[in-house]
């Protein structure tokens, strides 16, 4: 029986409609994720890439993304850093890295 959506698809799916949502949809470029723990908890830490076109909306999304507070099911958002972008003239590339933490049941 499957329990839903994992991490990094309940991941992906929130920074896309957040993206949609201030008016500069995204599109996964490329995703990869590694399980986490501590002594305390357990989580994963997602790699992520997006590319938009580029546009005033994009800018002001990326920069409010590190304090955007992102929903997911049965985890938690504990670290978002924007590791780089990168801009062509068409095109915006962004880098991202995540810690999620899985909530405690």
């Amino acid at each position: 029986m499957s329990r839903g959506p994992d991490a990094e698809t309940l991941l992906r799916r929130a920074l896309e409609a957040g993206a949609e949502a201030a008016g500069c949809p995204v599109t996964l470029v490329q995703s990869d994720w590694t399980r986490w723990a501590s002594a305390t908890f357990t989580g994963a830490r997602h790699l992520l890439s997006l590319a938009a076109p580029p546009s005033p909306a994009l800018d002001a999304w990326i920069a409010g993304l590190p304090e955007t507070e992102l929903r997911l099911r049965g985890h938690l958002v504990a670290d978002l850093v924007v590791e780089h972008v990168r801009r062509a003239e068409d095109r915006v590339t962004i880098a991202l890295e995540v810690l999620t933490v899985e909530e405690g049941r």
